[in-house]
């Protein structure tokens, strides 16, 4: 149910650059504003979302979970009617603001909900890039068919989300109310561990959001067959994010979690290699295996920072999936502005360090030192673990 939640949230990040081409063709919005627009979400999103996770640190805040569902959704419906562009980027800010306040306090109840189990942490995860995905899908058809002006429409999988949720909630808000009194002082945070885990996530935050930015314009020019090229790029890129997804929390369990992200991104340099130089249709399968490997540490980023700040969960959890997320939105500019005096192909490129980089990295890490409760919590398998632990 939390994954559930959580798809319905992240609906609306997805909702935002397929808003975009919307504003351009009925306000004929240029690139510049058009580009505004994607940064009052992402940008504004990145900075509070640290911010709302502080505040979690030393409050249970449950309610803000369905406050921050259907304030995302209010922007989104808001976005459309009326012709003011600083009303427009004021709606889109409110909801980048709720999708910032929704994640630190859900991902502590998704903790909680898990009992330490990565897996089930990775459904998580899946949840919200599926509805992610999911956006492009659903918002097209109703602006296609009514317009900009029926926008409102949109705040329905808001509305559905706290409805489905609310019961989960309330449940799981005590008990992780318990778990955080009882947690308090019990480990030490360890700073610096959590900000190099931050750099990784930046360096694949900025890989990953400049890549669904620009494949489908690199397999047009990449591979015959016109626009239907770019889209099953695309399609490939969020297909493999899925999968790979899926794939973290089992191979965490097996191979341990900070081995298992030296893996992925080690094999994310030759992947994004591939997908840059190397012509014609196996763009698609480099396109696949990139994302693969790019998501299969996806929900482990979330449980280890949280893990190496035992005593602030809410900001361990704003920033894994908050600020170091979204930065890549912030960078796509600066991609974007080397495509125009170069070429995509020396853009993209640069992306390829950026895995070396954070393969680097991720070889200075270390598993967090948690203590084991002596069984398995009621309701889980046994060997699962236990909130924190490996």
């Amino acid at each position: 149910m939390m994954a559930i939640g959580h798809a319905t949230v992240d609906f609306y990040q997805g909702a935002v650059p397929t808003l975009v081409p919307f504003l351009v063709a009925e306000r004929h919005y240029g690139y510049v504003a058009a580009s505004g627009i994607v940064l009052a979400a992402t940008l504004l999103s990145s900075i509070v979302q640290p911010l709302f996770g502080a505040l979690t640190d030393r409050w249970t805040m449950p309610w803000l979970i369905p406050a921050s569902s259907l304030g995302a959704g209010l922007g989104i419906a808001l976005s459309g009617p009326g012709d003011s562009y600083l009303l427009t980027w004021l709606a889109v800010a409110l909801s980048g603001i709720g999708v910032a306040a929704y994640h630190p306090e859900s991902a502590r109840l998704a903790r909680t909900a898990s009992r330490g189990s990565h897996v089930a942490m990775g459904w998580y995860s899946l949840g919200g890039n599926i509805g992610f995905a999911l956006a492009p899908v659903a918002v097209a058809p109703v602006l296609s068919t009514g317009g900009l002006g029926a926008s409102p429409w949109l705040v329905a999988p808001a509305v559905a989300g706290v409805v489905l949720t609310a019961s989960v909630i309330r449940s799981l808000a005590r008990r992780a109310a318990a778990e955080q009194a009882a947690a308090r002082g019990a480990g030490r945070d360890d700073w610096p561990v959590f900000l190099r885990l931050s750099a990784i996530i930046v360096c694949r935050s900025i890989v990953f959001v400049g890549l669904s930015a620009f494949i489908a314009l690199y397999a047009q020019e990449r591979v015959p067959g016109g626009s239907a090229t770019g889209s099953a790029a695309l399609f490939t890129l969020f297909a493999g994010g899925a999968v790979g997804t899926v794939l973290g929390g089992p191979l965490a369990a097996r191979w341990g979690r900070v081995r298992t992200l030296r893996i992925a991104y080690g094999a994310a340099v030759p992947a994004v290699a591939g997908l840059v130089f190397v012509p014609g249709p196996a763009l698609y399968a480099f396109a696949a295996l990139t994302a693969a490997a790019l998501y299969v540490p996806f929900s482990l980023h979330v449980t280890l920072g949280q893990d190496y700040l035992p005593n602030r969960i809410g900001t361990a959890s704003g920033v894994t999936l908050g600020l170091a997320v979204s930065v890549g939105g912030v960078a796509s500019p600066g991609i974007g502005a080397l495509a125009d005096a170069a070429g995509l192909r020396t853009a993209l490129a640069p992306l390829i360090a950026l895995c070396a980089l954070a393969w680097l990295v991720a070889g200075t890490l270390t598993e967090p030192e948690t203590e084991r409760e002596p069984g398995p919590a009621p309701g889980t398998r046994a060997g699962a673990g236990t909130p924190g632990t490996r």
